[in-house]
């Protein structure tokens, strides 16, 4: 049986390794390449959330500048948990109607269920997503975590207002509400502190 034919592609390759040397070099450097532009894409894209507004993304101010318009919105209030947290999580007071620009000031609750201390972090957006770029936190319990001990309730405040900048944009005019949504997680840590709570707890 006769051997296929071997190409002048395979001859070259046998005839210099050094070639196969810098094709395994550019292929290890390539991948560190994505890798690296991986994590860096992280921040990045957290950063244009922030400039932009995108996905509901909103925006953090010192104060609110004043009711600057007789226009008003009208702001909801959405909890809602990550089935792994043993929380009640809620809004009491559903929605607020104010002035662009003025601040406003809603509470939610938070009642920890269970018979340990637990760390929770909460995530939040605004819909419709065009509204984030316009919707201001001045104080919110989302920026630190919370920790709540056993069977612990407590309400936790939020502090916002609507840019005056969203007057001018056209693309606004049908926004008349803006609903302000958190979840709410266990942070990442609790568990494994707990974790490490049974294991040195004597068994007897």
């Amino acid at each position: 049986m006769s051997k296929p034919p071997i190409t002048e592609n395979v001859l070259a390759a046998k005839a210099d390794p050094r070639a196969n040397a810098r094709v395994a070099s550019g292929a290890a450097l390539m991948a560190v390449m994505m890798i690296g532009a991986a994590y860096a894409a992280v921040p990045l894209y957290d950063l244009f959330c922030r400039v932009t507004g995108y996905g509901g993304t909103t925006q953090v101010a010192a104060a609110a500048p004043g009711a600057m318009a007789e226009r008003m919105m009208t702001v909801r209030f959405d909890a809602s948990l990550n089935r792994r947290l043993p929380w009640r999580f809620e809004a009491p007071q559903k929605a607020v109607e104010l002035p662009i620009g003025e601040s406003g000031l809603a509470f939610y609750t938070a009642k920890n269920l269970t018979d340990r201390r637990i760390t929770g972090t909460a995530t939040y957006n605004v819909s419709p997503d065009k509204a984030g770029y316009y919707f201001s936190k001045i104080d919110c319990f989302c920026f630190t975590e919370q920790v709540l001990e056993p069977g612990q309730s407590v309400d936790m405040p939020v502090s916002f207002f609507v840019d005056p900048e969203i007057l001018p944009d056209p693309e606004m005019d049908d926004v008349k509400t803006i609903t302000l949504s958190y979840t709410f997680f266990e942070a990442p840590n609790t568990a494994q502190n707990n974790a490490q709570q049974e294991t040195a707890t004597p068994k007897g």
